[in-house]
This record gives structure tokens, C-alpha cells and sequence, in this order.
């Protein structure tokens, strides 16, 4: 049976930066309690995110958020407006990086593509879409993931790695793509605002075969936290997709890694591991893995340095952290990357670079 390896990671991001609009508007929403503004203001520095990316620009005039006017303060788009921009957006970015990915000599040879997102739902979808911009083969086979969350790219990883060691000669396409700013809601609940300013937009495609190149894909274990299923909820409403994240989350996700140890390692101790790919999905979070697993602080580096950049995309995440991971790796070195989400589940996976 071969072995599957992470050829190569591309990625994309949507051209406008609207950290610094986003966190006005929450200032602006939040502003009649001075207290709880300082709060807030004291809350974002410590988030540790500088940038995050959206197809809407950030020059909007006193009602509305964006250039757009798409956020109107008082008059926020439902559901039915934000998922025709998804459907007219989507598709570009993951062009892009598909791309970015892949000469045009190379995309007939893909066999198969899996999309992830959980920000957007449409069909035909952005699978259909790739095989008409990208050029490939109308025959590929596809499969969707959907609404699994920020986890939702180690399952895609998952199912890769199934069908090339089922099928040797198969070239598969991943493409994990969000539009998570498609979903700010206008509330004067502080721990939601918080929640909201940690997502951006953002598209990893990558290539997936037998060619021993990039990183050998070696085993997965999911770590189901059991009564947690409160702490991270997703919901279409009428008014966009409804996020609850808890504050409990990191608490919950220090436990769970510190009890399943043993077995996401399998059989490596913790300083084994050169290579640590954790899905960003907030400094919190970070900490989090940082303590239950005694990391030093140099070994998150890659992934504070994603959600510096980006923030916090959902299933795309985990792959930008792997693509800066993997281009600066030794031969070899082993590897153990990381994503949570809905359930609560840690979605986790053993790899090692190619000789």
C-alpha cells in the first residue's frame, strides 16, 4: 500500500485588509459603556492579530462598515444577500490558489477534488466552478465537506490520504476555502463582537499524491471532548450564520489534549516532534496547546505568525500554517499538525517530511 504525501500548499487571500474598519465598528457598536470599550480595546491588543482579508473594502462612509455599503449599520443583509456574494466571489479565490498551485500543464492530471468550506453553500458549486476556470478534467471525481468548521481541512487531508494508498496513481486536489467576513452580525454582546473580529477570508489549495515529495501523511485520531457540544455552535439564521464561541473553548481543548497525549502522538514524545502545524483559531487557543502539551514558545511560531497576519479563516487556516511549515523544513523532520472545531473535536494528524 503507498504511502501519501502533502505535495505542495498554495494560498490567497481576498485583496482588502479590513482588520482596522472591522475593529472601528465594533468600537462604534460598543461605544455607549466606556468600560466595556476599554475592555474591548484591551481584549483586541491581546488577540494579537494585525491583518485580516475580505472582499470588501474597508472605506465605508459614516452608515455603513464597507465601500460596499454592504454592512449598513441598522440594516445588516440576510442570509439570502450574503450567500449571493459567496457565490459570486467564492469561485475567484479558489481559482486563484488553485493557480497558484498547479501549472495549466498540470491541472488535466488531477483524478480528484475536495472542497471544504462552511461558509457558504450553493450549487452547482465551487467544485463545478474549478473544472470550468481552471481547466480540469470534467470527469474528475468530487467531494464536498461541508460545515464542518475550522477542523474541516485535516478531514480533507483524511480522505486524501484514503484514496491515494486505495489508488496509487491518484492525484488529488484539496481546496479549503472561507469567506468568513460574509458573517459579521451587528450586536452589542461583547463576547460576540469578540468572536467576530477574529475571522478573515482566506483559500489553501494543495496537492495530495503517491510522489514522495512535501510531507508523508502518517496516521489521524480525532479527540471527541464529551459535553462540550455548547461551546462551539454554527447555525444558518435568517439573518447570515449565527457563531457562538465560548470562552470555555481553550480550557476545554487544554484537557482534552493533555488526556488523548498518547494517542495523537503514537508512540512519539512530545520533543520528537520538530514540527507543530496548530490551527490558530485564537491566542487563547494557542496558549492552550502551548500548556497541554509543555511546548516551548518557539514551537507555535508558524501558527501565531498566521493568525498575526490572517487571522483566524476557518478551515483554511491550518494549511497556511503547514505551507510556511513545510517550505522551511529538514528532510525528515517529523510532524504533528492540529484543528478544532464543532463537537467539541481536536482533528489531528502524525506527518514527516520526505527524505
Amino acid at each position: 500500500m503507498p504511502d501519501a504525501y502533502l505535495n505542495r500548499i498554495a494560498t490567497a487571500v481576498p485583496p482588502h485588509d479590513v482588520h482596522d474598519a472591522f475593529l472601528s465598528f465594533g468600537r462604534r457598536v460598543l461605544g455607549g459603556d466606556n468600560r466595556r470599550l476599554v475592555l474591548f480595546d484591551r481584549l483586541v491588543k491581546r488577540a494579537e492579530i494585525a491583518h485580516r482579508y475580505s472582499f470588501l473594502s474597508p472605506t465605508g462612509d459614516a452608515g455603513a462598515v464597507d465601500g460596499e455599503g454592504f454592512y449598513r449599520f441598522g440594516q445588516f443583509p440576510n442570509t439570502a444577500a450574503r450567500m449571493r456574494l459567496f457565490e459570486t466571489l467564492a469561485p475567484s479565490l479558489a481559482a486563484e490558489a488553485v493557480r497558484r498551485l498547479l501549472a495549466e500543464e498540470e491541472r488535466g492530471t488531477i483524478t480528484h477534488l475536495i472542497v471544504t468550506s462552511c461558509t457558504g453553500l450553493s450549487a452547482p458549486g465551487i467544485d463545478l466552478e474549478l473544472i470550468a476556470s481552471c481547466g480540469l478534467r470534467p470527469k474528475v471525481e468530487r467531494t464536498f465537506v461541508g460545515f464542518m468548521g475550522c477542523y474541516a481541512a485535516i478531514n480533507a487531508l483524511k480522505l486524501a490520504r484514503h484514496i491515494v494508498r486505495s489508488e496509487p496513481t491518484a492525484r488529488v486536489l484539496t481546496v479549503n476555502l472561507e469567506l468568513c467576513t460574509l458573517h459579521l452580525q451587528q450586536t452589542d454582546r461583547l463576547d460576540e463582537m469578540l468572536s467576530f473580529l477574529l475571522f478573515g477570508d482566506g483559500c489553501a489549495a494543495a496537492l495530495i499524491s503517491a510522489q514522495p515529495r512535501g510531507a508523508r501523511l502518517e496516521s489521524f485520531h480525532a479527540a471527541l471532548v464529551p459535553q462540550t457540544a455548547d461551546l462551539i455552535r454554527w447555525h444558518i439564521r435568517e439573518q447570515g450564520f449565527d457563531m457562538l464561541l465560548s470562552g470555555a473553548v481553550p480550557g476545554a481543548i487544554r484537557g482534552a489534549l493533555a488526556g488523548a497525549r498518547d494517542e495523537i502522538l503514537r508512540g512519539r514524545t512530545v520533543d520528537d516532534i520538530a514540527l507543530w502545524a496548530v490551527h490558530p483559531g485564537g491566542r487563547t487557543v494557542l496558549d492552550a496547546v502551548e500548556e497541554a502539551f509543555a511546548l516551548a514558545p518557539d514551537k507555535l511560531t508558524a501558527s501565531r505568525g498566521v493568525l498575526h497576519d490572517y487571522g483566524n479563516m476557518s478551515s483554511g487556516t491550518v494549511m497556511f500554517v503547514l505551507e510556511r511549515l513545510i517550505a522551511q523544513a529538514s528532510a525528515g523532520a517529523p510532524g504533528c499538525a492540529m484543528a478544532f472545531g464543532p463537537g467539541l473535536v481536536a482533528e489531528t494528524m502524525q506527518f514527516r517530511m520526505a527524505a
